[in-house]
């Protein structure tokens, strides 16, 4: 391993934009495909691999979603959750705050229940290892606001367990006012709220998400860049971007990683974060996002990158500041 990457894989932080199904790797998609006995359109490790090729983001929500068809059974989300947190540990991840999506199961007949309880016994393991975690239930923003309040009724039973709600999958065509009331209701409920915004839609989508739905934090934020103003916003309120730049290469919104704006971010002050977004179909988990930007910034930037993603983390305060003083520690 290199300087660089033994400094990027030592680094205390926090992944605040990871959703569980999309760390789903195709040898544990070919494992669960074997023990439910379900067929999968694809003969072998590789041919999965080479379906990874993506020019939209529609493009890899058909194959996530296709992906997302073998998880049937309680063991299979906590099998999923667990090789996820493995992996993140191994990167230097002390605290995760990890999506996931409901609504892709229960429209195939997946009980919410069997969804989030084996996610939740994988989490509580890995707690007993030392890592942290918050749950974020996104809602699928290509589906109707009913349909989510139905996901929002049924996991009422869990809010003990589930620190916030998200909006994700396609994004173009569906505003974030569109879910106007359940985000709403979810505020009422002392819910955190996030929101997928200004990846591919515009920057009005970002206002809209911040204005409407009220969030506390916008997945990606790259279009925000668009509009001054809107700049100026975000840094004064201090929201974090919870940024993705593997995601973004490979699903083309940007054409190169030379063109990456995340130092941009960081000029501007903005309180900007690198995660893995979608690790099994992107090329690579948290380590890997860092290192992909490690030519654009310095050390030092990427001490800054980790100490936001406490800084935007729901942990309390105490906890906060015991992961920013470990950074300041191994950056010293």
């Amino acid at each position: 391993m290199s300087a660089a990457g033994a400094f990027i894989t030592g680094l205390p932080k926090a992944e605040l934009h990871i959703h569980l199904e999309g760390s789903l790797e195709p040898e544990l998609m070919f494992e669960i495909a074997r023990r439910n006995k379900i067929a999968i359109p694809f003969k072998s490790v590789n041919e999965v691999r080479a379906a990874y090729r993506f020019s939209r983001l529609q493009d890899f929500l058909d194959i996530y979603y296709r992906g997302a068809d073998v998880l049937r059974h309680e063991q299979d989300f906590y099998d999923l959750t667990r090789a996820y947190l493995a992996r993140a540990a191994a990167d230097g991840v002390c605290h995760v705050e990890a999506f996931f999506d409901p609504q892709a199961h229960t429209a195939r007949g997946v009980p919410f229940a069997v969804v989030i309880d084996g996610i939740l016994a994988a989490l509580k393991e890995a707690a007993s290892d030392g890592m942290t975690s918050r749950l974020i239930m996104c809602f699928l923003r290509h589906l109707d606001e009913d349909d989510a309040f139905a996901t929002f009724k049924a996991a009422e039973p869990y809010f003990g367990c589930i620190a916030g709600v998200g909006l994700d999958s396609s994004e173009r065509g569906h505003p974030p006012s569109k879910f106007r009331r359940v985000f709403a209701a979810a505020g009422a409920a002392g819910l955190k709220r996030v929101a997928h915004a200004g990846e591919e839609g515009p920057p009005e989508y970002v206002w809209e998400a911040l204005d409407v739905l009220k969030i506390d934090r916008i997945d990606h934020g790259n279009r925000a860049l668009e509009d001054p103003k809107l700049v100026a916003r975000i840094k004064a309120e201090e929201i974090t971007l919870t940024v993705c730049p593997l995601s973004n290469l490979k699903l083309c919104v940007v054409g190169d990683m030379a063109d990456h704006p995340i130092k941009n971010m960081l000029n501007q002050g903005l309180r900007a974060t690198v995660n893995s977004d979608d690790p099994a179909y992107f090329g690579g988990y948290i380590a890997d996002n860092y290192a992909a930007v490690a030519g654009l910034v310095t050390e030092a930037d990427m001490a800054e990158l980790a100490r936001n993603s406490f800084r935007g983390s729901f942990l309390d305060a105490a906890a906060t500041a015991k992961h920013l003083a470990a950074i300041d520690s191994y950056s010293a």
